[in-house]
């Protein structure tokens, strides 16, 4: 069996087994993954908190829907932008590209100078994390899917079908996963 590694900007995709718990039908973007472990964010997820209350000024600079995600469960407190530059071949003042024209915003770059810079952000709170080996043996048990990801998978504007979405357009059989109920006596 071949050991797979997803790589910043390939997406894991729960699987049918991944039944409760933050997890459960998340779509997650892989961000870093090397020897150390492996982070990302759900992006599919949308936080109880309000974007508002904790990043007031960056309301107006976010893309729809202008709300905070829940990027997973590691440091909840915590916050991580991405942006896409709006014009292939800068690279804005706090941006690090992470794949294509995709990266990383640091929030304390004035919002005056995002403001025009960036095709699309979006903000998550918190983060999901895995030691060494750990993401691997999760993949390997069947837990995940490795896709690759679209734009409209980071930014796009319906969030809360994207579950179904990503399997639905894969060409083999995870496609199928995407009619899963949730009742599995019915599937």
């Amino acid at each position: 069996m071949t050991e797979v590694s997803p790589k910043p900007g390939q997406l894991l995709v729960a699987s049918v087994l991944l039944t409760e718990g933050i997890f459960s039908r998340s779509v997650v973007l892989v961000l870093d993954s090397d020897a150390d472990g492996a982070l990302g964010v759900i992006i599919n997820e949308i936080s109880q908190t309000r974007l508002e209350s904790v990043l007031p000024d960056w309301v107006e600079t976010v893309s729809e829907p202008k709300l905070l995600f829940g990027g997973g469960p590691v440091s909840p407190n915590g916050a991580i932008c991405l942006a896409s530059i709006a014009r292939s071949g800068e690279e804005p003042p706090g941006w690090r590209r992470l794949f294509d024209d995709i990266g990383l915003l640091h929030l304390d770059t004035p919002i005056e100078i995002v403001a025009g810079a960036y095709a699309d952000l979006r903000i998550f709170a918190g983060y999901a994390g895995w030691e060494p080996g750990q993401l691997q043996s999760e993949i390997a048990g069947g837990m995940w899917h490795v896709v690759s990801a679209t734009y409209a998978d980071v930014f796009g504007g319906r969030p809360d079908d994207l579950w179904r979405q990503v399997l639905r357009r894969q060409r083999n059989r995870l496609a199928f996963f995407s009619a899963y109920t949730d009742d599995a006596d019915v599937n």
